[in-house]
């Protein structure tokens, strides 16, 4: 058992049990995708005997967003969202009192923000108005799955990197995963891809290349993406970064649920 601290250790994959009760009806697929054992790691802390020793306070780190739940945990938030080592980490929890101790132990560290949660609603989507978004891309763009080329594509950009950064390898999303693509002169532009994975469903990252937005390639993309969901039985799950991606959720069949708050904690490489 790997520990973090002399007080906190990551949960094994085979023990997610012992902590999934403390994140029972949070509708977060990213934290499915730890339970479950796709992708990301848990980490637990403050224990209480009970006939079986269960943790207190739990941490969930996947991809770049940390989610805690329990009774808040100063070490725990202090010290899970150093273990992301660099880029961005965005920490959020259901309870109030989490989130006044994330600023307490963060300060200035932490950015307040707000996100935006869309319901998850299987019916939501009308596949022959996804089509004619797909059809309305704008002439010389092409739209393509994402394939191992174009992984490699994707991790090569800054701004792209996020289609793809979840998954170990080419073959592993190839595998795994699943995205969409548009092309301009053979250059990736922007997509829709599966950021993270959970037992039926994807998490979708969509973005496009500053210099080829307002043009429709995220709406394309998104359609696309969703069509291909649909036909292989999976959800495409939507979480919004701001009001704007709300609005292109919207369009595409989405029904916003409602704002939240989350920090944002910026690592260096060194």
């Amino acid at each position: 058992m790997e520990t973090l601290t002399d007080t906190i250790y990551q949960v094994p994959k085979g023990e997610m049990n012992r902590i999934a009760g403390l994140f029972d009806g949070w509708q977060e697929t990213m934290i499915w995708s730890c339970l479950q054992g796709h992708m990301g790691k848990a980490y637990a802390a403050g224990f209480q005997e009970a006939g079986e020793s269960r943790p207190l306070s739990a941490a969930i780190l996947t991809a770049d967003f940390c989610f805690f739940a329990g009774v808040p945990h100063r070490e725990l938030i202090q010290k899970v969202p150093e273990a992301h080592k660099e880029g961005i980490v965005i920490l959020t929890a259901r309870e109030p009192e989490w989130l006044q101790t994330i600023e307490e132990v963060w300060g200035k560290e932490a950015k307040k923000i707000t996100r935006y949660g869309i319901k998850k609603d299987p019916g939501a989507f009308h596949p022959e108005k996804l089509k004619a978004y797909v059809n309305e891309i704008p002439r010389g763009y092409s739209l393509h799955s994402i394939d191992a080329n174009l992984y490699e594509k994707a991790m090569a950009q800054k701004w792209s990197r996020d289609f793809c950064s979840s998954f170990e390898s080419a073959e592993d999303f190839c595998r795994r995963g699943l995205g969409v693509a548009a092309l301009y002169k053979g250059k990736l532009v922007a997509g829709a891809s599966s950021y993270t994975i959970y037992d039926g469903g994807i998490e979708i990252e969509i973005d496009t290349e500053e210099n080829h937005r307002r043009k429709g390639l995220a709406l394309a993309c998104g359609a696309s993406l969703i069509l291909k969901c649909l036909e292989r039985g999976l959800y495409p799950s939507w979480d919004a970064h701001d009001l704007r991606s709300v609005s292109l959720a919207q369009k595409l069949g989405y029904e916003a649920e409602g704002p939240y708050t989350a920090y944002v904690i910026a690592f260096s490489k060194n």
